[in-house]
């Protein structure tokens, strides 16, 4: 008798909505929730080469967190392509501009870096404040 192994396809893949609320979280540890829910880890048929993650909405990104008085020590760097064109932003800087891309580049940088991650961001949404466009779909509140 020989006894075969299924593997979840991607047409068989059931994704959930789920909320988290990151106010006075720590953004670390916040980050790697999120990006495990994006993976789908938590899930008992979960595949490596199937994207079989669930969609996250993040609420209150001002209010995120960092340790030991790293908010005037973290940089974020960009780079127009042209020589001299390196920009930095401190995060206590970069947290009044855009909250939102904080949490996103942090998430970002947690996913395998291979073919799947776009598709894994698409499914993060990241709001300022607590309202958000998702009331439709039900999400469940992710507790950290």
């Amino acid at each position: 008798m020989k006894y075969k192994t299924d593997w979840n396809k991607k047409e068989n893949i059931e994704r959930s909505w789920y909320i988290v609320d990151v106010k006075d979280q720590i953004l670390g540890r916040v980050s790697t929730k999120i990006a495990s829910l994006l993976i789908g880890k938590g899930k008992v048929g979960i595949v490596p080469n199937v994207d079989c993650g669930d969609y996250v909405v993040v609420i209150n990104s001002d209010e995120v967190k960092l340790t030991r008085g790293k908010e005037l020590k973290k940089m974020y760097y960009r780079h127009s392509g042209f020589p001299g064109g390196l920009k930095e932003i401190v995060f206590a800087d970069q947290i009044k501009k855009n909250s939102t891309k904080v949490i996103e580049m942090a998430v970002k940088n947690m996913l395998p870096k291979n073919k799947l991650r776009d598709g894994r961001m698409a499914r993060l949404f990241v709001y300022k404040d607590s309202n958000h466009k998702q009331e439709g779909q039900k999400p469940v509140e992710y507790k950290i």
